[in-house]
């Protein structure tokens, strides 16, 4: 008994031990936290107000653009903290030190795709003026950090403006699909990304009944997270007055408008990325056939910190290769390199920072004409009455022959291209004679009216562009593209749509699945007929719209994320099981089903997935679903026909985006629900008399 009570003890003391040492080690590998005095001290250089409305959406004044990146950083950090300080993390690769394994494949990327060392080669060559933006920006985050040590995780300060430009390194190219493209190499059967979407429309003064300019702002985000919008109104003494979408972490308005101008993003998802077989070295594992010879890969160690209990944090040490085609990933169905749209860019920030500063047309094609993000559709409209679509993207010069959509041989070095396609050949259609563009994540060869719209025979086959069309889009054109006198309150309408269309994909299921024979099944016929007897739309009161979008959703889903489509009978047979399982018919009214939820609001909404009016929802095991996605910050601008700006927005939440303490945590949700929006308080003159506070970082 005492040589076995010895030996258990002997293994705690190791296991002590080994956890000490765990401890130690991390500990060690974190920098030295600097004096929270330095980082409050350092706010002092900038000077800046920060008044917030009677809906807590703050309006940063600042006498220089710095200065008012400065107050930016601290009013969101003050909103979204922990958002912000994991976005930090992950663009760092640590994320796994706080929140365990799950993060680590995030952690991986961030190594694999040479995020750190493109930005500490390059940031040197960003402007100056913007590089203080940048750092200014993360004065006011480290700012609201020193005075707010409790939210702060050991290793996170001081952030800096590096830190702000290794994000939009990071994020770009997982816009238009990379990340689910690493996902089918490395992790099949792991969760698919959340669905990407948005719409965009501008309608030209021909087009209105008034003679205005009309944009719609109108992107699908998550609700929560990394890439969920924040507004903003920001101004400084410098030129730089902007009011939109602001992603945690961006010093930049990614959408929105200027007093001159504005444009709305959608997500595209040209084929931006090649995937080539590698042929390994049966004598040495680390070298690859290129042109006949053996190649070696250039070699790294990525050393994961990954959080396994309590402070315990375990260093996990892993290859990372490259080939001369990029990136290279060892999965069990082989060796495979990567080449994509956006490596080793990092001039995102110029971009952003001169298209928030254009004043006009001219100088906002200059800056698209900067060509450093690798995808995204611009729509754009101006107080001067012009419109127009650019389906923006770094396009590979592919030119050699080869079937560029599927796997390649990567023996061949002439399949490795180089560089873009000029910014020239982008896609884009401007002022057309129709008075409208729009853009709801489908081709860009329906963008307008059929007489205005580009042609796929000017453009090559290995651009690899889009030729789908989603009901979104389907929509516009019968609605927008039948009117030829739109209204204000005619645009909101169309906004606000909630019918499928007669040609969309789920029209295509219900006709399907309605033609099956249900053979004597009861609950099969009976939904056969409410599918039948259904008006294609999804007001809260529909009693058809339940059951058809319970059917679709999880394939629009699937099609959207790239993921294996279910068949529409599977998913009409579990629709099914859930409406009567949950409330006992096939037909409850959508908004007993479609639910937003924030805190102590829960609230049935409009609208489904792929609807004008979106909303992506997430099943609950009470049948019902949580929206999560879809519409989130939404915003119409106008231009009259003098020029003058008028501008009104919505959130689907509220400026708190996590405090949950906060009165602006919700308070927008029943306005969202409502389809109702609030005025934009753009100029100084507008935001007289509506300022709740007023108060310089730190001072609140």
């Amino acid at each position: 008994m005492r040589w076995i009570l010895r030996g258990i003890g002997g293994l705690l003391a190791l296991v002590v031990l080994a956890a000490v040492t765990l401890i130690v080690i991390d500990r060690a590998s974190l920098p030295k936290a600097p004096d929270k005095a330095g980082l409050i001290a350092a706010g002092q250089r900038y000077d800046v107000r920060i008044r917030r409305d009677e809906w807590g959406v703050p309006h940063i004044l600042g006498k220089t653009d710095a200065d008012a990146a400065y107050g930016l950083g601290f009013a969101q950090s003050e909103d979204d903290f922990p958002t912000l300080r994991d976005v930090t993390l992950a663009t760092r690769g640590v994320l796994a030190r706080t929140q365990g394994a799950s993060a680590a494949p995030t952690d991986y990327v961030v190594s694999l795709l040479g995020v750190w060392p493109t930005v500490d080669a390059n940031y040197s060559k960003l402007p100056a003026e913007l590089r203080a933006v940048l750092q200014a920006y993360a004065d006011g985050v480290n700012h609201y950090a020193a005075l707010h040590p409790e939210v702060v995780t050991p290793g996170l300060l001081p952030v800096t403006g590096k830190d702000i430009a290794a994000g939009f390194v990071f994020k770009q190219p997982f816009f238009y699909g990379l990340d689910g493209e690493l996902k089918k190499l490395t992790a099949p059967d792991a969760p698919p990304p959340p669905p990407k979407g948005s719409n965009g429309l501008a309608i030209a003064p021909s087009r209105n009944a008034d003679g205005a300019t009309r944009l719609l702002v109108n992107s699908h985000q998550p609700y929560t997270g990394p890439v969920a919008w924040y507004e903003a109104v920001v101004q400084s003494g410098q030129g730089w007055h902007v009011a939109g979408g602001f992603f945690p972490g961006s010093p930049f308005m990614l959408h929105g408008h200027n007093a001159t101008l504005g444009w709305a993003n959608t997500v595209s998802k040209p084929d931006l990325v090649d995937t080539y077989r590698l042929t390994i070295n049966p004598q040495d594992k680390n070298q690859y056939r290129l042109d006949g010879a053996w190649r070696d890969f250039e070699i790294s160690t990525a050393i994961l910190r990954v959080k396994l209990w309590g402070p315990i944090v375990l260093p996990v040490r892993k290859a990372v290769l490259r080939s001369v085609h990029g990136p290279v990933l060892e999965t069990k169905a082989g060796v495979f390199a990567i080449r994509y749209a956006g490596m080793g860019e990092y001039r995102q920030p110029v971009q952003y920072w001169k298209l928030g500063k254009a004043t006009n047309l001219a100088e906002w094609r200059a800056a698209i004409a900067t060509h450093a993000l690798p995808s995204l559709n611009y729509v754009y409209g101006d107080a001067a009455g012009n419109i127009g679509f650019v389906h923006n993207g770094q396009y590979p010069n592919r030119t050699a022959q080869a079937d560029w959509a599927n796997m390649l041989p990567g023996d061949r070095s002439d399949l490795i291209w180089h560089g873009y396609r000029p910014v020239e050949q982008s896609p884009q259609l401007w002022n057309p004679k129709s008075g409208f563009v729009f853009n709801s994540n489908n081709s860009p060869f329906e963008a307008s009216a059929p007489a205005d719209n580009l042609k796929p025979a000017d453009f090559p086959a290995a651009m690899g562009l889009q030729t789908n069309m989603t009901n979104r889009a389907l929509r516009v054109q019968e609605t927008v593209g039948v009117d030829a006198a739109i209204t204000d309150e005619s645009f909101r309408r169309y906004k606000y749509d909630l019918t499928y269309s007669q040609r969309s994909s789920v029209a295509e299921m219900i006709a399907k699945v309605t033609a099956v024979d249900p053979k004597g099944d009861k609950d099969l016929a009976a939904a056969q007929a409410i599918l039948k007897g259904w008006d294609r739309r999804t007001d809260a009161k529909n009693r058809g719209a339940a059951l058809a979008a319970l059917m679709s959703q999880p394939i629009l889903f699937a099609r959207t994320s790239g993921e294996p489509e279910p068949a529409p009978m599977d998913t009409l047979k579990a629709a099914i099981t859930t409406l009567k399982t949950h409330f006992g018919r096939l037909d409850p009214e959508w908004g007993q089903v479609n639910r937003i939820r924030r805190g102590k609001v829960d609230l049935p909404i409009d609208g489904a997935a792929d609807t004008y009016r979106s909303v992506w929802g997430i099943p609950q095991k009470d049948g019902t679903t949580t929206a999560d996605g879809g519409d989130t910050f939404i915003m119409f601008v106008t231009w009259d026909r003098n020029g003058k700006l008028s501008s009104d927005s919505i959130h689907q939440f509220g400026s708190a985006t996590l405090d949950t303490g906060s009165k602006h945590y919700a308070d927008q949700t029943p306005l969202f629900v409502a389809m109702k929006t609030r005025p934009v308080l753009f100029t100084e003159a507008q935001l007289k008399g509506n300022v709740r506070e007023d108060y310089r970082p730190g001072g609140r």
